[in-house]
């Protein structure tokens, strides 16, 4: 093998490596920490009552099929609940500490808007609210 194959070669593992640990690490699969079984827990339960209150309102036999709906939602969510996918305790996850490094900037960004801010409001303060009103004069009688 020559050295611009095994360079290519090289360079493909790496780029494919690279691709799988910036994908694989950014999708843990949870949402606000809960998986996607609990959505799909929480739509199938809207869409049961959803469907269960427009059948309520129909008429003849339409109406009662609103136990079957019921119960079929409960058989699969004991389906759900029972035959879970994955494992019951996470995967350790690793510790990723993030810096701050913009700290400095901010906060001095932060500083100024607080002084504009309360310059602003004094500036408002005195010409708009503490406006002063003066009486129009009252017509003489004659």
């Amino acid at each position: 093998m020559t050295a611009r194959v095994q360079e290519t070669q090289t360079r493909r593992f790496y780029m494919r490596e690279a691709f799988k640990s910036f994908f694989l690490s950014r999708m843990p699969g949870t949402i606000l920490g809960v998986g996607p079984g609990v959505f799909i827990l929480a739509l199938l339960w809207v869409l049961t009552l959803l469907l269960c209150v427009l059948l309520s309102r129909a008429s003849g036999l339409a109406r009662f099929s609103v136990v079957p709906v019921f119960f079929a939602a409960v058989i699969v969510t004991l389906a759900l609940l029972l035959f879970p996918r994955a494992s019951e305790l996470p995967s350790p996850v690793t510790e990723i500490k993030i810096v701050d490094t913009f700290f400095i900037g901010r906060f001095i960004l932060l500083s100024i808007l607080s002084v504009v801010f309360l310059g602003c409001m004094f500036v408002f303060l005195t010409h708009h609210i503490m406006q002063p009103v003066y009486a129009k004069p009252i017509r003489a009688m004659s």
